[in-house]
Parts: C-alpha cells; structure tokens; sequence
C-alpha cells in the first residue's frame, strides 16, 4: 500500500528529499508506515520515534484528514482518504515556547 507523507522541513533535509515521499506500508496502520518512512530512509530512524521504545518524539505531531492521530493507538487504522492516497499523512514539528 503506497500512502504519501509530508515531513516537516527538518527531517526533510536529513533525508534529502524534497515536498512530499511516498512510502510502501505492509498494513493500513500509522505503525507500518513509520516503520515504512524509517526502512526507506535509515537516517529518519530514531528522529520520528525513538529507537527503543518506538514512542512518539515529544515535538513531533502526526495529522490526517484534519485529525490528530498523536495520542490515539499506533495500530488503530489510518482514515481511508488516506489509504486511498488522496490525503497525506502529515509529520508536524509541534511549536513550543513561552
């Protein structure tokens, strides 16, 4: 399954590619595209999710259909608009500051 992907421009330039990626995800679920993002591209590994516990890096978000999947489980299906390939999956660098 071919699912499209934005990453914010900092992971952009450590994987030098440029807009958009398309990755090769074995199943519909957030994790086998994080995995997918981190086989094509072994720089991002560890940058998205960290290297042991597979959690979440703190400052990064992940959005679809103009839903935040950040906090909901890894395995729980993507939204179909993005399985279809219509919607990308988006990979936002959370803003924090005070």
């Amino acid at each position: 399954m071919m699912v499209r992907v934005l990453l914010p421009p900092h992971l952009r330039v450590l994987a030098r590619v440029q807009g958009e990626v398309t990755v090769d995800a074995r199943s519909t679920t957030l994790r086998s595209v994080l995995d997918a993002i981190e086989a094509a591209y072994p720089m991002l590994e560890g940058t998205i999710r960290d290297h042991t516990t597979k959690e979440r890096r703190a400052f990064l978000r992940f959005f679809a259909c103009e839903r935040d999947l950040s906090h909901g489980s890894p395995d729980a299906p993507l939204p179909e608009a993005v399985v279809s390939g219509k919607e990308p999956l988006l990979v936002i660098g959370a803003v924090a500051g005070g």
